[in-house]
């Protein structure tokens, strides 16, 4: 542990405006992924600007990490609701997505719209293969962290054989993991104790809100308070669903989107390339909203743009609207921005809950939390369907006309390149997906 330079003074109060600037700021450079944003914001709020302690930041960072949705969000909110109370944390919260919101629903346009021109076609021709080997990398990321023993690593063998061989539906893994952990924690605990992130403190001087700062009043825990929350996110759930199905009836593009994007958010264990596999079950297989190419475009898009990764809803939901316009064809893009917004709605709305409403049960102590083994055994799980997903990936890039026409040769090579820079040479993805994509582009046009 360092020593603290207690010679600085004391960062003087935050004003809202000026969190607002920070937060829009993160919202436009959030790249790299959960960790670079929690990274960025580490940096910036704990080391730089001495906005909170990095005891307090690791503890509300270890909240986030046992809740279902986008952690490095989730966080943003939390910071900004203990700073700036509710309004505080739903401005921090909506700031990190919405510039990513904006900037999908015009990638996605130019995607639908100008798919096939050979320049474009040509580039995304080179990020499907890096798309492939990103996958790849991010089960071997999340299985070298998660899986330290026979246990964890039989939980994912499972769900990798129970959605690869039998296709079982996300959701009934996520529920099979959570209570194998549930129960495997009280018989051996010490298979199931690899939750949440932690680490010795360091102090870099005087925070705003430090490791001794009282609790704020709005952050304390209050049952009436409790209550006005959850009767407010119920109305911001019941309402536009509510208006979608009298629109366009329950059956409606929409409304199904909306309820689809809701359970979506509950399963969000392990980022968002948890859920990937569940989002295509539904998107893809059952609702015919996009194709699976265009699954693995929006993968491509949602990792070259700032924001989280789960972002990848709002292309989903852009095309579904774009290519069943529910207000006729010559208003499909409208269709297609509104359901864009609709899914990122219901996607990170339970999100705010989780926040607004745990929050003050977290602040009543600092001291580690528990009951992560359900969360342990998930995120083994998590692996075996992340596996499942680079296979079917594969298949579609490596075969596109199935295992009965010709494998591609370029794409396979590509992507054993882009595996080689991921795990040998330890270059980020924007880099390769960058390079794959001139690759491609070059290929395609000397065909």
């Amino acid at each position: 542990m360092s020593t603290a330079p207690n010679n600085l003074p004391r960062p003087a109060p935050v004003t809202l405006r000026q969190a607002w600037r920070f937060w829009l700021k993160l919202g436009c450079i959030g790249f790299g992924g959960p960790a670079g944003q929690i990274a960025i914001m580490h940096q910036e709020l704990v080391e730089r600007r001495r906005w909170i302690s990095e005891r307090r930041f690791l503890h509300a960072l270890n909240y986030c990490m046992l809740l279902p949705g986008p952690e490095a969000q989730q966080l943003a909110t939390y910071i900004g609701w203990l700073l700036h109370r509710t309004w505080g944390g739903v401005i921090a919260g909506a700031l990190f997505v919405l510039p990513s919101l904006f900037i999908l629903i015009a990638l996605s346009w130019l995607y639908i719209a100008f798919g096939d021109v050979p320049v474009v076609a040509g580039i995304f021709y080179g990020i499907k293969p890096a798309v492939t080997a990103i996958v790849l990398h991010a089960a071997h990321r999340i299985g070298s962290r998660a899986l330290k023993n026979s246990w964890l690593w039989t939980i994912a063998g499972a769900s990798f054989v129970a959605i690869f061989a039998f296709n079982l539906p996300f959701p009934l893994i996520v529920l099979g993991a959570a209570l194998l952990g549930y129960f495997g924690g009280r018989l051996a605990p010490q298979r199931f104790n690899n939750g949440g992130q932690r680490g010795s403190a360091k102090s870099f001087g005087p925070a705003l809100i430090d490791d001794d700062t009282p609790t704020p009043e709005h952050a304390r825990f209050s049952l009436p308070k409790l209550w006005r929350l959850l009767l407010v996110g119920a109305a911001l759930w019941c309402l536009p669903m509510g208006l979608l199905t009298a629109l366009f009836g329950w059956d409606g593009t929409f409304t199904q989107m909306g309820w689809f994007f809701t359970k979506a958010a509950l399963l969000t264990f392990g980022g968002a390339y948890a859920v990937l596999p569940y989002v295509y079950q539904g998107a893809v297989g059952h609702y015919g909203w996009l194709t699976p190419t265009q699954m693995i475009d929006g993968l491509a898009l949602g990792e070259t743009t700032p924001g989280p990764l789960i972002m990848v809803v709002a292309f989903v939901g852009f095309i579904g609207g774009y290519v069943q316009p529910a207000f006729g064809a010559e208003h499909a893009f409208a269709a297609g921005a509104l359901a864009a917004t609709l899914v990122t709605w219901f996607t990170f709305l339970p999100s705010f809950l989780f926040i607004l409403a745990g929050g003050p049960l977290v602040e009543s102590t600092h001291n580690e939390l528990k009951f992560t083994a359900p969360l342990t055994a998930i995120t083994a799980a998590v692996v075996g369907v992340i596996l499942n997903l680079a296979c079917f990936f594969a298949y579609h890039v490596f075969w596109p006309n199935g295992f009965a026409g010709h494998a591609d040769l370029f794409s396979i090579g590509l992507a054993l390149l882009a595996a080689l820079a991921l795990f040998i040479f330890k270059r980020g993805v924007i880099e390769v997906l960058i390079v794959c994509a001139l690759a491609g582009l070059g290929f395609h046009l000397m065909r």
